[in-house]
């Protein structure tokens, strides 16, 4: 007896029974070809051999399976069967809405870039870190070695005598405060190994109306514009321009800097992965200390 692989029909001959499936398309269709086949196993190892089995999309929730996407939409729409899809920045959780998940992150403090103690959401990794390293966390424990004034940095403290700025060591400026540390620093670990060092005058720079190209404040060196005279002023007379002579002290960056407190700044943003913000206060004391008592600077 031959029988029918898709109904209970059986056959005295092959004959009968191929004519049957003819009539009532009885064959067994591969998914993805015309080719069709007598019986459920020939179609398989066929649909093994060539990996022409159709693609199957499941629903999110249950077993169930279907030929199309638009299928299994349809029987997810219809079930409520959607899994939440919107990620929480912090934990595993998810939710159907945008809302859901801004709700749970504010409630559990799950933001990625989040101040927990002050409850504030920053835009990214480096703002949530100048905010951990500003004068709200880390107060003003810095202070200046000549009037005591309190900084949040080493680079505040720098560049507050490098600019002059300090009315008890007014003779201090980022020039001489260089050729103090060149002195103290023969093997080049802070400065840059020159074969001679000229003076920059600290003279200080005026505008004059020919900075004006109609739109901005031109400087004449960049070609950057600034919305005032005064604006212009003060980057003409800040170390922008000036040559570089530090090096940070990782070695192998390239990163080199015009003031001291460029490069605390620098080392500060942790960018270049050498030491963490509390280690480069360490590394101003250090410095601050072989200063003041003329001692030859050593590796950090």
């Amino acid at each position: 007896m031959f029988e029918c692989s898709t109904c209970d029909d059986e056959f005295w001959d092959q004959e009968d029974c191929d004519d049957h499936m003819d009539y009532y398309g009885h064959w067994i269709e591969c998914e993805t070809c015309d080719r069709e086949f007598r019986t459920r196993t020939a179609c398989n190892q066929h649909m093994n051999a060539l990996d022409h089995w159709a693609p199957m999309f499941e629903c999110e929730k249950c077993t169930a399976t279907f030929s199309t996407q638009h299928a299994a939409s349809q029987h997810m729409d219809a079930k409520n069967h959607w899994l939440p899809t919107i990620p929480c920045e912090t934990c595993p959780m998810k939710f159907f809405t945008q809302q859901a998940v801004e709700n749970h992150m504010t409630a559990k403090g799950h933001y990625k870039n989040y101040c927990q103690e002050c409850r504030r959401r920053f835009m990214n990794e480096n703002c949530l870190r100048q905010h951990l390293n500003s004068k709200i966390h880390r107060g003003t424990k810095i202070s200046c070695p000549f009037c005591q004034t309190g900084f949040v940095t080493a680079s505040g403290v720098s560049h507050h005598l490098e600019s002059g700025s300090c009315p008890q060591a007014q003779v201090l400026n980022r020039d001489s405060i260089h050729r103090i540390i060149q002195q103290l620093d023969p093997n080049g670990y802070v400065c840059k190994k020159q074969i001679a060092w000229h003076d920059e005058d600290n003279a200080t720079y005026s505008v004059t109306d020919n900075a004006w190209n109609g739109n901005c404040w031109a400087c004449y060196l960049c070609k950057k514009g600034f919305n005032s005279r005064k604006a212009l002023e003060s980057h003409v007379n800040s170390p922008v321009h000036k040559e570089k002579v530090y090096h940070c002290l990782k070695r192998g960056c390239p990163k080199e800097f015009s003031s001291l407190a460029s490069l605390f700044n620098h080392l500060e943003s942790e960018s270049c992965g050498f030491i963490r913000f509390e280690g480069v206060q360490r590394i101003h004391k250090q410095l601050n200390d072989a200063i003041m008592g003329r001692r030859m600077i050593t590796r950090f």
